[in-house]
C-alpha cells in the first residue's frame, strides 16, 4: 500500500491564514479610513474591566484624533504586510499589539456585563483567537515561500567557467 503524496502542506495552510488575517486587517483599516463618521470613541468610552480608566482617558478631545489615526494606520500596515508577504513578522507583532488592546478594552470576563458584543465566550473572544493566530504567523513566517519577500530575496547565481 502506498501513501499518497501530501498536496497541502503546513506552510500552505499558514500562508492561507496569513493572507486571510491580512485581508481582515486591511479591510477594517480602509473601511475606517473612508468613513468620515468613524471614530473609536464609542468603543473606548464603553470599555470594561481593570483597564477602563486608561481607555476612557484616550477619548479626550486632544487625543481621540491621534488614537483614531494611529488605529487606522496600524490596521492598514498590518493588512498590507500580511496580505502581500513582506515584513510579515513586524505586521504580526503590530497585529498582536492591536488585538491585545482590543481584548483589554472589552475583556471576555464572565462577571462583566457586555451588551451587543460579538463572539464573547467566557475569557475567550474573537480578538484573543486572532491574537493566537498572529502569534503563529510571527513564529512561522512564510513570505519567503509565498509573498513579495520571495521576489526580493533572489540570490545572485554565479557561473562557473572552465579554466583555460
Amino acid at each position: 500500500m502506498t501513501i499518497p503524496k501530501k498536496t497541502w502542506e503546513l506552510k500552505d495552510s499558514v500562508v492561507l491564514l496569513r493572507i486571510l488575517i491580512g485581508w481582515h486587517f486591511l479591510y477594517e483599516g480602509i473601511i475606517k479610513l473612508y468613513n468620515p463618521d468613524w471614530t473609536s470613541y464609542g468603543y473606548l468610552v464603553s470599555a470594561k474591566g481593570p483597564f477602563k480608566p486608561i481607555f476612557t482617558a484616550l477619548t479626550d478631545q486632544t487625543m481621540i484624533g491621534w488614537v483614531d489615526g494611529l488605529n487606522i494606520a496600524a490596521l492598514i500596515i498590518v493588512g498590507l504586510t500580511l496580505t502581500l508577504g513582506f515584513f510579515e513578522k513586524t505586521g504580526a507583532f503590530i497585529a498582536m499589539g492591536l488585538l491585545a488592546l482590543y481584548y483589554l478594552a472589552h475583556p471576555s470576563f464572565p462577571w462583566l456585563a457586555e451588551v451587543n458584543v460579538e463572539g464573547s465566550y467566557w475569557f475567550v473572544n474573537k480578538n484573543l483567537i486572532e491574537f493566537a493566530a498572529c502569534l503563529v504567523l510571527f513564529q512561522f513566517p512564510t513570505a519567503r515561500y509565498f509573498g513579495l519577500e520571495r521576489l526580493f530575496r533572489h540570490k545572485k547565481k554565479t557561473l562557473k567557467t572552465a579554466k583555460l
